[in-house]
């Protein structure tokens, strides 16, 4: 199941095998969605592209008490908790510019504008490009809620 909640699309994940005994997994939308897929020749082995693709045995991923006790947006993991942590220093400690992120921070690289701590968005081209200019950026681990007015 999918524990975003913008995304609160619930999915499959099954065990498959191919005819040559590769074994991986699938996520499907529902077991027909996987089934109507199968019979189409779309599913095929992530090894070898075999598609004679059987579902293999698995066993079930039943969460711990203190997992299925805690809210979907909680941390689940130490690792969670400390991007958790970053965000927020980040998000408090930064101004968000949105989509002129690439824009602003080569001003301020440049001296064209006073120098702060910001985040926003930038497309990959203009992101390598920030770099190859050295400009100092970095991408982050996590999408950023951004602030409305």
């Amino acid at each position: 199941m999918c524990r975003d909640k913008e995304a609160a699309t619930i999915m499959i994940r099954y065990a498959l095998r191919c005819d040559k005994g590769h074994a991986f997994d699938g996520w499907f939308r529902s077991a027909e969605g996987f089934d109507a897929l199968r019979q189409a020749g779309q599913v095929g082995c992530a090894i070898c592209g075999s598609h004679a693709v059987e579902k293999a045995p698995m066993a079930p991923a039943v969460p711990d008490r203190d997992e299925a006790a805690r809210p979907l947006d909680a941390p689940g993991s130490a690792a969670e908790q400390a991007l958790a942590e970053l965000r927020k220093r980040i998000e408090a400690g930064s101004d968000y510019v949105g989509t002129e992120f690439a824009r602003e921070a080569r001003a301020m690289h440049a001296g064209e504008m006073p120098s702060r701590p910001i985040h926003g968005e930038a497309r990959l081209d203009e992101a390598k490009k920030l770099i190859e200019d050295g400009v100092p950026v970095a991408p982050l681990p996590f999408r950023l809620r951004r602030k409305v007015n």
